[in-house]
């Protein structure tokens, strides 16, 4: 199952290999070990037009998620996409949240990676408080399986 990670624009620097490795566990973690899966680290100036195309917000973003396939419901795909989609990642904007949650960047990267995994697997947070317990309790499995202290990690974060 590949994972491909592409750099684009300016952004700190994260350590790809590992976070292929942790895209490939996630994966496994929601069920789908063969699927492809496309993770783009970039720079605010290149997420803020993305943002405001896709979502009417002009401003950068820390991540952004856009599926090949929508879900069912979340977790549950028709049949399992043989791709799932792209998940893109400012990595300015995710030290500057690093920062602020009192970890390095490569926690928050990895934060921002299973978020938007769990994004394209069909999980929201927007408009529904029960939906969002649901992603927000998946997100801790998720990274307690990263070895990630979820509630440190997710403690200051809103759904």
């Amino acid at each position: 199952m590949p994972v491909s990670t592409t750099v684009q624009g300016r952004g700190p620097k994260v350590d790809r290999r590992r976070l292929a490795m942790d895209a490939r566990t996630l994966l496994g973690l929601v069920g789908l070990p063969r699927t492809e899966l496309s993770v783009m680290l970039c720079d605010d100036a290149t997420i803020a037009p993305l943002n405001e195309a896709w979502r009417g917000r002009d401003a950068p973003t820390d991540v952004l998620s856009f599926p090949q396939e929508e879900a069912e419901r979340p977790g549950v795909f028709a049949t399992p996409p043989m791709v799932l989609g792209d998940i893109v990642i400012s990595t300015e904007t995710a030290a500057r949240q690093a920062d602020e949650h009192g970890h390095d960047l490569e926690t928050e990267v990895r934060v921002l990676l299973a978020h938007g995994l769990l994004h394209l697997v069909g999980h929201d947070h927007e408009d529904d408080e029960v939906l969002a317990a649901g992603m927000r309790e998946e997100e801790r499995r998720l990274l307690d399986a990263l070895g990630i202290d979820a509630e440190a990690a997710l403690i200051h974060r809103a759904s």
